[in-house]
């Protein structure tokens, strides 16, 4: 399979990949192995009726699973299975127990659970699910070759997103904290230690909203409806994430002079 091209880390090799990334996009996902399990998913899914049936088929569940960046849970089909049939309506459902987001978008999506409706047969759900795959799977590739793209991928679509989305401010940043990738790409870029993620969710949210505010003047993730502050996002945590992976055994001044090499 085609492994993306990032020739650097950091700042350089971000831009590199954001100049070729329609390319590169194309030539991976016309990859033998990509299409195999797209295509197979494509003509497959449509005969599933309960979520047994789907994780009873590993190649179906390698699409459903990657497309939401789940895809090491593949062996788990028990949980999995639990997971899709008591859905996200009820309080209690099992994907609601968890703080990464994923579990309850991968269960909406499939509508096994009560008071849903399966979605498996509308016209559009084949390919908006290997889309999906195919976006994510291109990340975690990225990600083989830099941990920091995969992140950067990841949050440059997401954020995008969550700028435009109708929910309150705070649900989207409890969606932010509850995102992996997500939280690790605003706690980087909010220079926020990782302990943070052991305080009560309402003290986290104070926080990241408090330092939103001093680093990009507002608290409010509308903010990132303007392209140049999602790029100011994810330039601070390229850079921050480079500084942190070359601390150990270099001086202050040799850091500055590769960042600005590679800037």
């Amino acid at each position: 399979m085609f492994q993306p091209i990032i020739p650097t880390s950091g700042l350089a090799g971000w831009r590199f990949l954001q100049r070729t990334y329609d390319s590169q996009m194309q030539t991976f996902t016309e990859s033998a192995a990509l299409k195999r399990d797209s295509t197979y998913f494509r003509e497959t899914i449509g005969t599933v009726k309960t979520a047994e049936d789907l994780v009873s088929d590993r190649r179906l569940m390698r699409v459903a699973l990657g497309a939401f960046g789940l895809q090491d849970d593949i062996d788990n089909r028990f949980f999995i299975r639990k997971i899709l049939e008591e859905g996200t309506t009820e309080r209690d459902a099992l994907a609601n127990r968890f703080a990464d987001n994923r579990y309850q978008d991968l269960s909406k999506a499939f509508g096994f659970g009560p008071k849903e409706f399966l979605k498996v047969g509308q016209p559009d759900f084949a390919e908006t699910i290997i889309k999906r795959f195919e976006t994510k799977s291109f990340e975690v590739a990225a990600g083989e070759q830099d941990p920091a793209m995969r992140v950067a991928l990841h949050g440059q679509r997401e954020v995008e997103l969550l700028a435009t989305d109708s929910r309150s401010n705070n649900a989207r940043w409890f969606h932010i904290m509850g995102d992996p990738p997500l939280r690790q790409l605003f706690e980087t870029a909010l220079n926020l230690p990782k302990a943070v993620g052991q305080l009560d969710l309402d003290q986290q949210l104070t926080i990241f909203k408090d330092r939103a505010q001093r680093v990009f003047g507002s608290e409010d993730l509308s903010v990132f409806t303007d392209e140049g502050k999602r790029q100011e996002l994810v330039d601070r945590f390229l850079v921050r994430d480079q500084i942190s992976n070359m601390q150990a055994g270099m001086s202050s001044n040799a850091i500055a002079l590769t960042l600005l090499q590679s800037g």
